[in-house]
């Protein structure tokens, strides 16, 4: 029996990506503008969605401003927060990283935001690949110290919002008690990478914890998930890599003393969607016209050291064809996947060049219509790759409302998804995992 897929939709605009924002309905004048985020968040919460999602880094770079919003962004826990009064259930997850914080200031934050927003907020935790220079870094982190940052971070946080529990608060007029002051403890963290003292100068939010999210899935990143983490989003762009991800996630999990149902996977779903195919397939291309050939070609170079510039295009890569010095990464993750499409598909080079894994972030994708959406979720969900998924339209503002007006209603026709909120905080609809 296929349980009920938990769904968030992200708010960065992928549906501005490439030459989407030239489209005259882009909308693209307010994509610094509350309305815009707002629209989308309305919808989400008509779909019943788990979440809205709002990804983040701490760096621009103006070369990719010439043709596109690059990497230029709202604060996202600011502009989540403007959220809270325009809706009621929809979980609310915002993305900070360990590497470049505090926890302190961290934790106080979500905390408040936990309470303006009644328990709905959650937290995606990066470490962050980029961004170092400005916050006086010269270079980033190794993985390994980033991971083991992440992991302190964390566990600070915990024990700050853990340290003044809501039962603490009494708030007795007649007898003059505010708090039982001995509810509420200093935590006294001294680790190797931060000393804090506590108490957080502020209540936990109810009983409901905050969920947790992560997204990398390096076997560093995959371990510190399974320790940790509610859910994972991940960059699957076959069912196999899903399959695999989710397995090796669950037993982690299992050694961590969790039980596997404890983290749930969530890929990235790039909907590329129209009425029928020929037009979803003419706003892929579209969307992708104007993309650098040269900018492909160093993407491939810089995850696997091959240099394609000469090649033709009905050439075949292989895994024969990869130098036997491997690059220094930025994504160990996403060059592995790359390898592995070379190694499994031989595809041609401008095959290659179409693909997720060069073009994007190495999701999963659908070009089509609503129903072959709704089919490939379902095999999906039948085979036991996903928990559920992380909306991303692609193109057009069209296939963002086609994927939240129209596919999540079929989804709920499939009995692949809830058709009404059975609780009230984000860790209530994460809990929602009743049989379809």
């Amino acid at each position: 029996m296929t349980r009920r897929l938990h769904v968030g939709v992200s708010l960065a605009p992928t549906w501005l990506s490439g030459d989407g924002w030239r489209r005259l309905d882009s909308n693209i004048e307010n994509i610094y503008s509350e309305e815009l985020y707002l629209d989308i968040a309305k919808r989400a919460e008509a779909a019943k969605l788990d979440f809205v999602f709002r990804p983040d880094t701490l760096f621009l770079d103006p070369q990719a401003l010439e043709t596109g919003p690059g990497f230029g962004s709202l604060d996202p826990t600011i502009l989540l927060a403007a959220m809270v009064r325009e809706t009621s259930h929809v979980g609310l997850l915002t993305t900070i990283s360990t590497t470049f914080n505090s926890p302190y200031v961290v934790a106080r934050q979500l905390q408040s935001l936990n309470w303006l927003s009644k328990g709905r907020v959650g937290w995606n935790i990066v470490t962050a690949l980029d961004g170092n220079e400005n916050f006086g870094l010269p270079a980033m982190p190794s993985a390994g110290e980033r991971y083991a940052r992440a992991a302190e971070f964390t566990q600070v946080v915990r024990r700050l919002w853990a340290s003044y529990p809501q039962d603490a608060l009494k708030q007795d007029r007649e007898s003059g008690r505010y708090a039982v002051s001995a509810l509420v403890q200093p935590i006294d963290h001294v680790g190797a990478r931060f000393s804090v003292k506590g108490p957080l100068n502020l209540p936990a939010y109810g009983t409901s914890p905050i969920p947790l999210i992560q997204a990398g899935a390096s076997p560093t990143g995959r371990d510190f998930a399974a320790c940790v983490a509610d859910a994972i989003f991940a960059s699957t762009p076959d069912m196999a890599a899903a399959l695999e991800l989710r397995t090796d996630l669950r037993q982690r999990a299992l050694g961590h003393g969790r039980r596997a149902d404890d983290i749930r996977v969530l890929p990235g779903l790039s909907l590329f969607l129209a009425p029928n195919r020929a037009e979803a397939h003419e706003l892929f291309a579209e969307t992708h016209a104007r993309a650098d050939i040269g900018r492909k070609i160093a993407a491939i170079r810089d995850m696997t050291g091959l240099d394609l510039s000469h090649w033709p295009d009905d050439r075949r890569v292989s895994a024969a064809d990869m130098p036997e010095v491997a690059p220094a990464l930025r994504s160990r993750t996403h060059a592995d996947l790359l390898l592995r499409l070379i190694r499994n598909e031989k595809p041609t080079v401008a095959e290659l060049l179409t693909r997720p894994e060069v073009i994007g972030s190495a999701h999963w994708r659908v070009i089509g219509t609503v129903e072959d959406a709704v089919e490939q979720i379902r095999q999906w969900a039948g085979a036991g790759a996903i928990d559920g998924f992380i909306i991303l339209p692609g193109g057009s503002v069209e296939a963002l409302r086609l994927a939240l007006d129209d596919l999540m209603p079929r989804l709920v026709e499939a009995r692949l998804f809830r058709d009404e909120y059975r609780g009230s905080t984000f860790a209530d609809h994460l809990k929602d995992d009743g049989d379809a």
